[in-house]
C-alpha cells in the first residue's frame, strides 16, 4: 500500500468530478458537486442511525438497495431535512436532473446534502447548477471543496495497492467539522476505487472499515439526518473479481480501513474552533464493544476536551469518563498514559513532572493510552479539544 501525493476521490482509474458555485452556501464558493464514473459500479452505502433521515438518505437507501450505482451528486448550503414529501420528491428531482445530465438512468445516481436543515432544496438554482459542472480527471479537489460547510479544509486521500497483479487505487473525500459522534456524525464521505469487487464482499469492507474510523469520531456528542458514507467500485483495472477469503480481501480491506482513518483523523483536526487532536487508545478491554464505548466516551468528554484545550493535566476527568462509559473497568488495575507519559499506574496516582506535561499538551496532537488490564481488546478514538470558538461558530450557524 502506497500514498499518492495529492491524492482524490478521482485518484482511481475511470472516475471523473467537478463541482459549481449554484448559489447555495450564503458565504459563496463552491457548493454542488458531481462524481461520475465512466463505467457501471457495484455501490455500498452507511448511513446515519438518527432516526430522523433526511429525504437524500432515504433516497439513497433505496437506490442503493440493487448494490449498483454510477454517480453521486451532492450539495451544501441546504440540508433537504424535516422536509417532508417534497423533501423526498426534489432529492429525486436532484437525482433525475443529475442522470440526465450524465446520460444514466435515476436510479443510479445518489445523492447527498449538507446544511441548513428545515428548508426546502432550491430546485431552480440546483437545476442551472448541474449544467454548469465541468467533469475532469482533477474535479475530485473541487468536489471535496463543494461538499464543505464549516469546514476549513478539504478532506482528501488516496493509496495504490496491487490485487491481482494489477496496481488498483482506492481515493476519499469526506466533510464534517460539527454535530459529529458516532454512528457516523454529521458528515458526508464518498469512497471510490477502481478494483473489481463482489457486492457483497464490498459493503462487508466498507462495515469494517467505518466501524474502526467514521464510527470512532466524536466531535460534539450530536448526530445528524444526514450522514453518509458511500463506496463505488468500477472495476475498471481489470483484475479477477475480490471476493471475502479472497487472496486480495486482506490487502483491499487494509487499504480501505486506512484511507477512512486518514479522512477521520481530518475531520477531528478540523473540529469547529478545534485546535488540537485528541487520540484515545483503549488496550486490554474484556470485548471489542468495552474497549469501543471506553475510547469513544474519553473523547467525547466535554471536560477532557476542556482540559485539552487548556493544557491541563487533569487526569481524573478521563478516569471518570471511563467510569461512566458502561464497560468493564477495574479502577485498582488501570494504567494510564498521556503523551506516554505516565500519570497513573495500577490505579494509584504515579510521579510525574507537571510542567512536562503541560507542555506536551500544547502540541497538535494529544495521544490519551488507557490499559484496563481485564482482557486483549483494544480500540482507538478520535476527537478534538473544546474551546471558545466552537459556542461562537454554533451560536450564528445560520446568520
Amino acid at each position: 500500500m502506497k500514498s499518492i501525493p495529492g491524492g482524490t476521490i478521482t485518484s482511481p482509474g475511470g472516475f471523473l468530478a467537478g463541482a459549481t458555485d449554484a448559489g447555495l452556501k450564503a458565504r459563496g464558493g463552491l457548493d454542488l458537486g458531481i462524481l461520475y464514473s465512466e463505467a457501471p459500479c457495484v455501490a455500498a452505502g452507511l448511513f446515519t442511525a438518527n432516526r430522523i433521515k433526511a429525504a437524500p438518505v432515504l433516497l439513497c437507501q433505496e437506490h442503493i438497495a440493487n448494490g449498483k450505482a454510477q454517480a453521486i451528486v451532492v450539495n451544501a448550503g441546504c440540508a433537504n431535512a424535516c422536509t417532508g414529501e417534497q423533501g423526498f420528491e426534489d432529492a429525486a428531482e436532484m437525482a433525475s436532473l443529475a442522470a440526465r445530465r450524465l446520460g444514466l438512468a435515476a436510479q443510479d445516481v445518489l445523492v447527498a446534502s449538507t446544511g441548513v436543515i428545515g428548508t426546502r432544496l432550491p430546485m431552480e438554482l440546483i437545476g442551472a447548477g448541474l449544467e454548469k459542472v465541468a467533469l475532469s480527471k482533477e474535479g475530485g479537489h473541487q468536489l471535496a471543496q463543494a461538499m464543505t460547510t464549516t469546514d476549513t479544509s478539504t478532506k482528501e486521500r488516496a493509496v495504490s495497492l496491487e490485487v491481482g497483479g494489477k496496481e488498483s487505487i482506492i481515493g476519499g473525500i469526506a466533510k464534517g467539522a460539527g454535530m459529529i459522534h458516532p454512528d457516523l456524525a454529521t458528515l458526508l464521505s464518498f469512497l471510490a476505487t477502481d478494483a473489481a469487487i463482489d457486492a457483497h464482499f464490498l459493503e462487508q469492507a466498507l462495515r469494517e472499515a467505518v466501524s474502526l474510523s467514521f464510527n470512532m469520531l466524536t466531535i460534539d456528542g450530536d448526530t445528524s439526518p444526514n450522514d453518509m458514507v458511500l463506496i463505488l467500485a468500477n472495476g475498471v483495472v481489470g483484475n479477477k473479481i475480490i471476493e471475502e477469503g479472497s487472496a486480495d480481501a486482506e490487502a483491499f480491506q487494509a487499504a480501505l480501513t486506512e484511507v477512512c482513518i486518514y479522512l477521520v483523523k481530518s475531520i477531528a483536526r478540523d473540529g469547529e474552533g478545534a485546535t488540537k487532536l485528541i487520540e484515545v487508545a483503549v488496550e486490554g478491554a474484556l470485548s471489542a464493544a468495552d474497549a469501543r464505548v471506553a475510547a469513544r466516551t474519553v473523547a467525547g468528554s466535554p471536560l477532557v476536551k476542556a482540559a485539552v484545550y487548556g493544557s491541563d493535566p487533569n487526569w481524573g476527568r478521563i478516569i471518570a469518563a471511563l467510569g461512566r462509559s458502561g464497560a468493564e473497568v477495574e479502577g485498582s488495575m488501570i494504567d494510564l498514559f498521556l503523551n506516554n507519559i505516565c500519570l497513573m499506574k495500577g490505579g494509584l496516582p504515579h510521579p510525574f513532572d507537571e510542567d512536562e506535561v503541560r507542555e506536551a499538551m500544547k502540541g497538535g496532537e494529544v495521544p490519551i493510552r488507557v490499559c484496563l488490564n481485564l482482557g486483549s481488546f483494544s480500540a482507538t478514538a478520535w476527537g478534538c479539544d473544546l474551546s471558545e470558538e466552537y459556542v461562537t461558530i454554533n451560536s450564528a450557524y445560520r446568520t
